[in-house]
């Protein structure tokens, strides 16, 4: 039997904490959500929840961000809380050196450390009116990495589609070298000394309410909201680290 719409959006929205459906005006501006009170923040999102349609809704915009995101940083707030020491690293620092976290809270801030740090990076390379091809040293990067964009572009979409269940599709620079990867769950590419340039999420809350199970098409279209000079802005920093 198939899902009604009500019961999509409670699934979707579960790990954010219960939903009260139908109650944000449709043309409602992105803004930040409540987190439990921390170091570490859930920063508004760039633009309007449906700035990016038709190709992202701004149903999951809301559901992705205000809950999902929202719970990755409420959750890593509680554990960085118990031990204040750790009150002063950045999400970026925290996931870079998870060995070094006590024990009983890195699986969390490996899980909610890596969200905050994914999404964070998530909403800012994408935009709308985006799209279309890279310029400049990143779209000549990718041509000398992958041989062309096209190419660049078949095997991204191949690891996200290649992803069995839940995780992200990744451009990464490791060394001196682009490189296209795919991570579990909410894992990050710095946990493995590699550079995120660009990554997509393919979580099922990221596609499910537009594209269902169709998660080839979701890849296909998201596309059409990267926004290429904030990448080619990560990639210059990233190769002078």
């Amino acid at each position: 039997m198939g899902l009604n719409r009500r019961q999509l959006l409670y699934l979707l929205g579960a790990s954010g904490g219960a939903v009260a459906l139908g109650t944000l005006p449709q043309q409602a501006k992105a803004q930040s959500a409540p987190a439990a009170e921390g170091p570490h923040t859930l920063a508004p999102l760039p633009y309007a929840y449906e700035a990016l349609e038709p190709y992202i809704d701004a149903e999951t915009m809301r559901f992705h961000h205000d809950k999902h995101h929202a719970g990755y940083v409420r959750n890593l707030n509680a554990a960085i809380n118990k031990y204040p020491n750790l009150r002063n690293q950045s999400p970026e620092d925290l996931v870079r050196n998870l060995d070094s976290l006590p024990e009983d809270i890195r699986q969390t801030v490996r899980n909610n450390g890596g969200g905050h740090v994914n999404h964070t990076m998530f909403w800012q390379i994408m935009a709308p009116n985006a799209g279309g091809k890279p310029t400049g040293e990143l779209a000549r990067a990718i041509d000398s990495s992958f041989g062309s964009f096209e190419a660049f572009q078949e095997k991204f979409n191949q690891a996200g589609s290649g992803r069995f269940g839940s995780g992200w599709a990744w451009l990464v620079l490791e060394g001196d070298k682009l490189a296209v990867t795919s991570t579990l769950n909410q894992d990050s590419p710095w946990m493995s000394a590699m550079v995120p340039i660009m990554g997509n999420d393919v979580w099922e809350h990221a596609y499910y309410l537009k594209y269902r199970n169709d998660r080839g098409a979701y890849l296909k279209q998201w596309w059409n909201v990267v926004n290429w000079p904030e990448v080619n802005k990560r990639f210059l920093q990233a190769r002078g680290r």
